[in-house]
């Protein structure tokens, strides 16, 4: 394979890559107002906090690993086969954690609508903006025609 000619490579030269950091990006990116909205509902209230933290957890690797070491020492020092206890828990927990999971999507279908709503506020106003200047320029346009057909020589 041939090396590529000057012409093709960067104008600053070879640059050296950094490994395993990652550049922040030069710009911050806007979030849509409905993220920043929900994102201050969210922190205002402490329930909303806890419940995307404990998802945010339970959503991790760590949560696997503890879970592991934790069953691992349960069934091997605290309690012998066939675990009942451990049974109990780890059922108690489930129902807990799905309702965290439904907590969660609630959460996120209300803010897709929220989303929708707003985008859809927007496009109209955009539509209606559209649609005025278009009318606009077709009277002007009508208007430029009238006159130069009333007076050619000008």
């Amino acid at each position: 394979m041939a090396k590529p000619g000057p012409s093709t490579q960067d104008p600053d030269g070879p640059q050296a890559k950094p490994k395993g950091r990652r550049r922040p990006l030069p710009i911050r990116l806007q979030h849509h107002p409905v993220v920043l909205e929900q994102q201050a509902m969210r922190a205002q209230n402490v329930q909303l906090r806890i419940a995307d933290w404990i998802t945010g957890f339970a959503g991790s690797m760590n949560f696997v690993y503890l879970h592991i070491a934790l069953f691992a020492i349960w069934m091997l020092l605290i309690e012998k086969s066939p675990w009942p206890t451990l049974t109990l828990i780890v059922s108690l927990e489930a129902i807990f954690l799905s309702t965290f999971v439904m907590i969660g999507q609630n959460r996120q279908s209300a803010f897709q609508q929220a989303k929708a709503d707003h985008d859809f506020q927007e496009q109209e106003l955009e539509l209606k903006t559209n649609t005025d200047l278009t009318r606009e320029i077709d009277r002007l346009t009508t208007e430029l025609h009238n006159r130069l057909l009333k007076d050619p020589a000008g």
